[in-house]
């Protein structure tokens, strides 16, 4: 292709500059794949058997060969095979050393799938490696690979929240955290029918198309602004979340706080909306935390009451809402509450929608104490997570025309978690490190 280009240019053709840059990538990859050839085609010492899984001796079988699909292309491979005589189990200890066990595809390509196939859709992921990277894969590798690193992702948080429930996780060492906050809010996925069969939906009489994800985020806080306001430490939120009851995200929420030094923290904030499975686990996973209701979920109560109330009268219904959220803001919730318990509805729908709402207010009383909030410089809104919620779950997994089975949806969630928390490198380490 670049002796085609050059002769062109000699007969005084202009230069396609993007023709030669892909040209001159592709001969790259060419002399890449010519060298990685020669460096696999390197004798290794093949030994008369080998030690199996079933505590016997496998023996050596045969040579075999096996096409490599890695980042400067396909690769011929011969590797030693061998057999168990005893359980018949066959191995090839060269593929488990090159981490390339059961799979056609190099640990660059891999890694190459699992990171487009958590960014975007699998097709758009293929696309993407084949322009950017010269690398030719179906989208159905893409998604393959990236659910199996996300499996891989979530089944070692599993075993660290089994560690967790049989009080067997270390204390984590580091200095001490002066603030650590902890936030969680959920969030609706749509599913496939199979996932949704016998559930209820949101509107009466009408099934369920989603499954709600529950997302949890921790970080901290050491210092505030010139303004006095808090400010959240860079780089310090990681996220963990998944398709599962509430007793079930209680404990991985808890794991990922004791992670990032919950025993050595002076003080802990549970920051969330008014939804009650989130106060009940602040209550049970963290004991003595103080709890906050973002401010401005608050606020929409107040104005969602507004809009109820005076649906007709623009002026009027600032004017309430204006005034009650000066009271929120104050902190004055008894006060809010005696108001909306007595304020003059004309018929039973208003009125059960104001009792509803004072019981909100009632419940989260102290949860609302802004001023006192504020005087410890804290944090009163939950945006982290409400964030979190629409570019970690929505931006991925909200895409027009996607329907996602739990599983597949829990292992992008993991892998997406776990790149955006920055432990990506650390994980890929490691997996490496076992394989």
């Amino acid at each position: 292709m670049l002796r085609v280009i050059f002769a062109g240019l000699r007969r005084g053709k202009g230069m396609d500059l993007e023709a030669v840059e892909m040209a001159t990538r592709a001969a790259m990859q060419r002399g890449g794949a010519a060298v990685l050839r020669e460096l696999l085609a390197m004798p290794v010492e093949s030994k008369s058997n080998v030690p199996c899984k079933c505590g016997s001796a496998a023996a050596y079988h045969e040579m075999r060969s096996k096409q490599l699909l890695t980042v400067v292309g396909r690769i011929p491979m011969q590797r030693a095979y061998y057999v168990c005589p005893r359980c018949h189990e066959g191995q090839s200890p060269r593929d488990r050393q090159l981490d390339v066990e059961g799979t056609e595809y190099s640990p660059g390509v891999r890694r190459m799938m699992a990171t487009v196939g958590a960014d975007s859709s699998f097709e758009q992921g293929q696309e993407q490696l084949q322009l950017l990277a010269g690398v030719k894969v179906t989208a159905k590798a893409v998604e393959r690979h990236a659910e199996a690193m996300g499996t891989d992702i979530a089944e070692r948080e599993q075993t660290n929240i089994e560690r967790a429930l049989q009080l067997e996780l270390p204390q984590v060492c580091g200095p001490p955290v002066p603030k650590l906050y902890v936030e969680m809010d959920g969030t609706a996925v749509p599913v496939v029918a199979a996932e949704r069969a016998g559930r209820v939906g949101k509107i009466a009489g009408q099934p369920a198309r989603t499954r709600e994800v529950k997302l949890g985020c921790v970080f901290t806080q050491t210092g505030v602004d010139e303004k006095g306001r808090p400010v959240r430490d860079a780089l310090s939120t990681t996220y963990t979340g998944a398709i599962e009851t509430a007793e079930e995200f209680g404990r991985r929420i808890y794991t990922e706080a004791w992670e990032r030094g919950l025993g050595r923290a002076a003080k802990v904030v549970v920051l969330g909306d008014g939804g009650v499975w989130i106060w009940n686990l602040a209550g049970y996973h963290f004991p003595g935390a103080i709890q906050i209701v973002d401010l401005y979920h608050a606020r929409q109560h107040i104005w969602d009451v507004a809009a109820k109330l005076f649906p007709d009268q623009q002026k009027e219904r600032k004017r309430w809402a204006r005034k009650w959220v000066k009271k929120l803001d104050a902190g004055r919730i008894e006060t809010l509450v005696a108001e909306l318990s007595a304020f003059p509805v004309p018929h039973a729908e208003l009125l059960q929608l104001l009792q509803t709402e004072a019981e909100y207010f009632q419940r989260n009383a102290e949860r609302m104490r802004y001023p006192k909030f504020r005087t410890q410089k804290l944090f009163v809104g939950s945006g982290v997570i409400e964030a979190g919620c629409k570019t970690l779950i929505g931006v991925r997994l909200k895409q027009s025309g996607m329907f996602w089975t739990v599983r597949g949806a829990n292992a992008i969630i993991a892998l997406r978690c776990n790149r955006l928390s920055g432990k990506f490198e650390n994980y890929w380490e490691s997996r490496q490190k076992a394989a």
